[in-house]
């Protein structure tokens, strides 16, 4: 099986783009960041401060997570709901920041996310899927983006989703979001020693998914 590991900060368009080259390449597409996201909706909903390790983690034995793709698109799943627009809020995007820092979070996914890549050939992406989750995997990229042109990607998103927010709010959340990944002691943001690093600050949609397609065909030794 192979493995592609996409790692890099909140809004650098990880997701969008590990997905298109998944269909491309025809791999599957593991997006863990919605597993993440799904833990901090539930967090929220069941009343639990998002930062406090020991409430959070009574939820877990209480949570049941599952991706499916229906109609070629992957949904993520919380107890049986899908949550695949919920969990895409700014309000559940902090509080993903907040679980993600506590190990058992940590711990309770991680044989989900590893098992998916025993059994495919997998693109996945995340903060620590080079250096914690697939370290062995034959393709680490490191995908960034200035934080600027992160948070004006993130809030022409939230606009067109008909979220009010203001460009200066999601920049700071961006900038905190950055920060947060970066410091907490479990598995924190960093770029794998083996990792291709991509900036994509000036690049269009297209030319980044092409970008990551090519490091991924010349890693595996195959012609695109």
């Amino acid at each position: 099986m192979i493995a592609v590991a996409i790692d890099g900060p909140s809004g650098a368009g990880k997701s969008t783009i590990a997905r298109a080259v998944a269909n491309a390449l025809g791999y599957l597409y593991i997006d863990t960041g919605a597993l993440y996201r799904s833990v901090g909706l539930y967090a929220l909903r069941s009343g639990a401060d998002p930062h406090d390790r020991e409430k959070v983690k009574a939820l877990l034995p209480g949570l049941t997570l599952s991706l499916r793709h229906v109609e070629g698109v992957q949904r993520v799943f919380l107890n049986g709901e899908d949550v695949s627009e919920a969990i895409r809020t700014p309000e559940v995007s902090r509080a993903s920041s907040a679980v993600s820092a506590h190990p058992e979070v940590r711990a309770f996914l991680l044989e989900t996310q590893r098992a998916l890549a025993r059994e495919h050939n997998v693109l996945m992406d995340g903060r620590d899927i080079g250096t914690v989750v697939l370290p062995d995997a034959q393709v680490k990229i490191f995908l960034t983006a200035s934080a600027e042109k992160r948070a004006e990607r993130r809030y022409k998103e939230y606009i067109e989703k008909g979220i009010e927010t203001s460009f200066e709010t999601v920049l700071q959340d961006v900038v905190k979001r950055d920060y947060d990944d970066s410091h907490r002691a479990a598995a924190p943001l960093k770029q794998a020693a083996d990792a291709v690093e991509l900036d994509t600050s000036e690049m269009t949609l297209a030319e980044s998914e092409e970008a990551v397609k090519a490091i991924v065909l010349a890693r595996c030794g195959q012609e695109g």
